[in-house]
C-alpha cells in the first residue's frame, strides 16, 4: 500500500533507533551499576519482599520466575549489550521479523526492571523509554520504508510529552503564568548542571522571554507536528532546540534526549539526502502495524482525558505494560533548595562537639565548592530520591533509614553510589545524623572570594543521631 509508508524519513528513524539504542544502553548500565544497594537481596528495598507483596497484574516481570541478584545482574547486563549491538546497527543486518525479535527483548527486559524498581523507579522517563521501545519494535529496518503509522504513533507520544508538560505548568504554578519560574528553577531543580549557576544568573527580563518561548513550545508548536511538511519538520526542529537547550542547563537522566529522538522521526530529511531504495513491507507487517494504531489509540483514551482534565495527573501510567502513558514536569517551582547532608562520627558520644565527617553524592550538592558535573542521561538514582526527601520526608520513609543502617555498616554496595565516604568499608562510623540545609547559589563576587558556587545554612536536623542497636539491646 502506497499511504503505508514513506522513505523520506528514514535517516530520522535510523538516527531514532541507533539513539534509542543508546539510551537503552544507559539505562541498563544504570540498573547494573545500582541495583544491589537499591533493589537488590540485601538492598534498601528488596525485590523478592517486594513481589511477595504484590499479584503478577500490577508488576509483570521475568523475576517473578526467579530472582537472585546474578539473574538480575545478567539481565542488566545482557541488555546492555544487545542495546550496544542494536546501537551498530545490528537490526539492519537481519531480516524484518528477526529485527523486531531484537527490539521485545530490550523493552521485556527493561520492563521487567521497571516493574520491580519501586520509587527507585518511579520516574516519568522511565514510561517514556519504555513506550518508545514499544513502538520502535513496528518501525522497521532497513529493508521496508519507514511506516507512516507508527511515525504518526510516535508523534503522539510527542505530543504529550509537550503539550502535557505545558498544560500542567499553566494548571498549576501561578509563576508560569507571571513567567518568573525561572528566577528559581535553575536553582532549585533536583540535579543542577555545570551550567546552571550561569542559567541562574541571566537577566531576569531574560527569564521571562525563556518561560514565554517555553508556552509556545510547549502548547502551540506540538500542534504543528501534524500539520503537511515542511510546517511539521519546523516544530520539530523548535523542539529540538528547545530540549537541547534544557540539556545544557540541566541533569534530566534521558528525558530530554529521548524528546530530542522522538522529535527526530518528525523531520523530514530527504531535501538533505536521498533515501535508499527499499522493497516492499510484507503484508504480514502491515497487518501488524495496522493492528498496533488501532490498539494504541484505543488505550489511549485516558491519556487523552487526563490531558484535557483540570486535575491532570503528572507522570502517570495506566496499564503495567507502561504502553501508553500521561506525561508532565514541574507543574510547581520551589522558590528555596534544601538538601539534606548525611554525616558520620567515630566518636563514642555523639555530641555536637564530636568530629563529623560529612557523606559526599556524586551528583546533588552536598561541598559547597564542589561545582555540579554534567551526568545527564545517566540516572543517579540516589541522588534524585534525596532531593525528594529533602523536599519532605515523606518521600524518604520506606528507604532513608535502610540507607543510614547501609553507611552504619559500611556496606560497600551504597558507598559505591557516593562519591566520597569519609570512612572505609572495614572502619563505618559508630554515629550517623542528616542535617537540613538551605542551599543557594552564591553571587559572581561571592564566587570569586569564596571559590563556592553554593552557600549554605543549617535549618534544623533530618534525622538526629543514630547508631546499630545489637540483637540484645545493646548499642554497638
Amino acid at each position: 500500500m502506497e499511504w503505508f509508508s514513506s522513505s523520506g524519513y528514514w535517516l530520522g528513524r535510523l538516527i531514532f533507533q541507533r539513539g534509542l539504542a543508546a539510551l537503552y544502553l544507559v539505562a541498563f548500565a544504570g540498573a547494573a551499576l545500582q541495583f544491589r544497594a537499591l533493589i537488590g537481596e540485601r538492598g534498601m528495598l528488596p525485590v523478592p519482599r517486594y513481589l511477595a507483596g504484590v499479584p503478577w497484574r500490577r508488576a509483570p516481570t521475568l523475576f517473578r520466575a526467579h530472582y537472585s541478584d546474578r539473574f538480575f545482574a545478567c539481565c542488566a547486563w545482557g541488555g546492555a549489550a544487545l542495546s550496544a549491538a542494536l546501537a551498530a546497527g545490528l537490526a539492519d543486518l537481519v531480516p524484518l521479523g528477526a529485527a523486531m525479535a531484537l527490539w521485545v527483548v530490550p523493552w521485556v527486559l527493561y520492563l521487567s526492571i521497571v516493574n520491580v524498581g519501586q520509587t527507585w523507579y518511579a520516574f516519568g522517563w522511565e514510561s517514556l523509554l519504555l513506550e518508545a521501545g514499544f513502538l520502535a519494535v513496528f518501525l522497521g529496518n532497513d529493508r521496508v520504508a519507514p511506516p507512516l503509522l507508527v511515525l504518526l504513533l510516535l508523534r503522539w507520544v510527542l505530543f504529550r510529552v509537550e503539550f502535557g508538560a505545558g498544560l500542567i505548568k499553566m494548571r498549576g504554578d501561578a509563576c508560569w503564568r507571571k513567567l518568573t519560574c525561572l528566577y528559581y528553577h535553575h536553582e532549585t531543580q533536583p540535579m543542577p548542571g555545570p551550567l546552571s549557576w550561569f542559567f541562574h544568573w541571566l537577566p531576569r527580563p531574560l527569564h521571562r522571554v525563556e518561560a514565554g518561548a517555553n508556552h509556545v513550545t510547549q502548547l502551540v508548536v506540538p500542534v504543528l507536528l501534524f500539520t503537511p511538511q515542511p510546517v511539521a519538520t519546523g516544530a520539530a526542529c523548535l523542539m529540538i532546540l528547545t530540549q537541547l537547550w534544557l540539556v545544557l542547563s540541566g541533569n534530566f537522566a534521558w528525558l530530554n534526549w529521548i524528546t530530542i529522538l522522538l522529535a527526530v522521526t518528525a523531520v523530514d530529511f530527504s531535501p538533505l539526502r536521498t533515501p535508499p531504495s527499499t522493497s516492499g513491507a510484507p503484508l504480514w507487517y502491515e497487518v501488524l502495524v495496522i493492528a498496533l494504531t488501532v490498539f494504541v489509540l484505543a488505550r489511549s483514551y485516558q491519556p487523552a482525558r487526563n490531558l484535557l482534565s483540570p486535575r491532570q495527573a503528572m507522570n502517570r501510567t495506566y496499564d503495567p505494560l507502561h504502553l501508553v502513558n500521561a506525561y508532565g514536569a514541574f507543574g510547581s517551582v520551589g522558590r528555596i533548595r534544601h538538601e539534606i547532608v548525611v554525616e558520620g562520627t567515630a566518636d563514642p558520644v555523639p555530641r555536637e562537639d564530636a568530629t563529623w565527617l560529612a557523606y559526599e553524592f556524586r551528583g546533588k550538592p552536598g561541598d559547597p565548592r564542589h561545582w555540579p558535573h554534567q551526568f545527564a542521561p545517566y540516572h543517579l538514582r540516589l541522588d534524585w530520591l534525596m532531593w525528594f526527601a529533602a523536599i519532605s520526608p515523606a518521600y524518604a520513609g520506606s528507604w532513608f533509614g535502610g540507607l543510614m543502617e547501609r553507611l552504619l555498616t559500611g556496606d560497600r554496595d551504597t558507598l559505591r553510589l557516593l562519591r566520597r565516604s569519609p570512612f572505609p568499608p572495614e572502619s563505618p562510623p559508630l554515629y550517623v545524623r542528616a542535617r537540613l540545609y538551605r542551599y543557594r547559589f552564591t553571587t559572581w563576587s561571592e564566587l570569586r572570594d569564596t571559590g563556592s558556587c553554593w552557600d549554605r545554612t543549617y535549618i534544623r536536623e533530618f534525622l538526629g543521631p543514630t547508631h546499630l542497636v545489637a540483637s540484645r539491646g545493646q548499642s554497638r
